[in-house]
């Protein structure tokens, strides 16, 4: 079936890409600026289009059979969002209908009956009503919270429950909401294409739980194993909560306030409808959404691929995770690199301020940690499983990745990760990825106070293994010469 995705970039559309493509669908994404792509998309063709620009969009759709719409206007600012998501839908409804597609499949969110509904709540609602008035036949989805890593609600919750062990909340902490797994989501979104009868319906889709947002808080300290105090109080408006979650999250208030004012609304599925067309999907409880989010093994490696060649330096925090990266171009070849980094450790010592490693040994080892006593086992060849000091290899991909793990003791979970890039044949880019994942306040003190270390000992260590490199390659060079 050839299928279109818009959003394609955004957190359900980057995920129910690969899960189309596996189901044997030919798929095509839709963006708006290919050239400002933070990831690949799995070479799935590209078409550049704007759903505000009616004229970008015949060329995105011809031939398609099924567009999936994952479109909204929230993040172009907090005025007008409403006018901007009608008007886009508009659009998109009409070139749709003009280019023979036979449906659309639309993710909006799940609405009351009974309370006041939010700006935001309201938009994607009529967005949904604009699609099945302009457009082809509509399969519509209402969802409340999606539970993920990514999930701009779901990160929210991380962060206030991470963050703050005693937490002053305003009344809607004790709304009612039914929140769902990304990726039940995402199986009500492949299987609608199986599910013909599911054209001009709208399903309401839950998870098997219903919550407070008391309750989710609460349910995910649990999960990490963290102690957390809700303190309710009478009075704190949705724009003094946007402030506060704006100080204490990493999201603007541009994007918190709409969805504060939703968290008013009780959002409860009142039809049963998604059960009755999709008998073979049983939506997972809130507490085992939250377990298979927080259950990552690491970091997702496929981030590497988001960071420019030529960007020295960056610091972000995805998924839960803090990552510091350090980048230098170095003048060898990618073997010859991959030689130094085998070196990292035991007996060798660290190429860059050594003493400052071994006082971090010590002081694990005073706290009961495994210190430096372990060498590594493999000798001049290091291999996963093997010890080194207090890390442990993780992965090993001759030439191109060394990962350590961490097994000091920490408030949080470490890695340290060292991948090459050929780029010629005697120049390599040396990546040095830096992972941490704080475990509550702790784990977020630990990372603050020890920056400034870090930017020190990380940056002079991708410097030295590229110095290291380099001398090891004209020295070799002169000595095949001589020879």
């Amino acid at each position: 079936m050839k299928i279109l995705i818009t959003g394609a970039t955004g957190y359900v559309g980057g995920q129910l890409l690969p899960k189309l493509v596996e189901s044997g669908h030919e798929v095509r994404c839709m963006v708006r600026d290919a050239s400002r792509l933070s990831r690949p998309l799995g070479g799935s063709p590209i078409v550049e289009a704007d759903a505000l620009h009616p004229g970008s969009l015949p060329a995105a759709l011809q031939g398609i059979e099924v567009a999936y719409y994952l479109i909204h206007s929230m993040g172009g600012g907090p005025a007008g969002f409403e006018e901007r998501d009608r008007r886009a839908a508009r659009n998109f409804a009409a070139a749709a209908k003009q280019a023979g597609v036979q449906r659309i499949i639309y993710l909006g969110g799940l609405t009351s009956q009974t309370s006041p509904i939010s700006l935001h709540l309201r938009s994607r609602q009529e967005t949904g009503a604009v699609l099945r008035e302009f457009g082809p036949a509509v399969t519509e989805f209402r969802a409340g919270i999606i539970v993920g890593n990514g999930s701009i609600s779901f990160e929210i919750i991380r962060c206030l429950t991470e963050r703050l062990p005693v937490m002053i909340c305003p009344r809607w902490v004790m709304t009612r909401t039914q929140p769902i797994a990304i990726d039940d989501v995402l199986d009500y979104l492949v299987t609608a294409l199986a599910v013909p009868d599911s054209a001009g319906e709208i399903v309401e889709i839950g998870g098997a739980s219903i919550e407070t947002y008391r309750s989710m808080m609460l349910t995910y300290a649990r999960v990490r194993g963290l102690k957390r105090w809700l303190l309710r109080v009478p009075v704190l408006t949705p724009r003094l909560s946007s402030y506060w979650l704006n100080l204490v999250t990493p999201f603007p208030a541009a994007i918190t306030r709409p969805l504060i004012e939703g968290l008013r609304t009780e959002v409860v599925c009142s039809s049963d409808r998604a059960a009755k067309l999709f008998p073979g999907i049983i939506p997972m409880r809130y507490a085992a959404a939250v377990e298979e989010a927080v259950s990552t093994a690491g970091p997702d490696r496929s981030v590497a691929a988001t960071i420019g060649r030529d960007v020295p330096h960056a610091t972000f925090r995805r998924q839960g995770y803090i990552c510091d990266v350090r980048q230098t171009l170095v003048h060898a070849p990618a073997a010859q690199v991959f030689g130094v980094l085998q070196g990292l450790g035991g007996k060798s010592g660290w190429p860059y301020a050594n003493l400052l490693w071994q006082m971090r040994g010590w002081i694990d080892g005073w706290l009961g940690g495994v210190g430096m006593r372990r060498v590594r086992s493999g000798g001049a060849i290091l291999r996963a499983g093997d010890p080194v000091d207090f890390w442990r290899v993780e992965e090993v991909v001759p030439g191109e990745r060394i990962s350590f793990r961490a097994e000091m003791k920490l408030p949080g979970r470490a890695w340290l990760q060292f991948i090459l890039r050929a780029e010629s044949r005697d120049r390599t880019l040396l990546s040095c990825y830096a992972w941490f994942e704080p475990r509550g306040l702790a784990g977020e003190l630990y990372w603050a106070l020890l920056y400034p270390i870090h930017v020190l000992i990380f940056r002079g260590m991708a410097r030295a293994i590229a110095r290291r490199s380099e001398d090891r390659f004209r020295l070799e060079a002169a000595a095949l010469q001589e020879s």
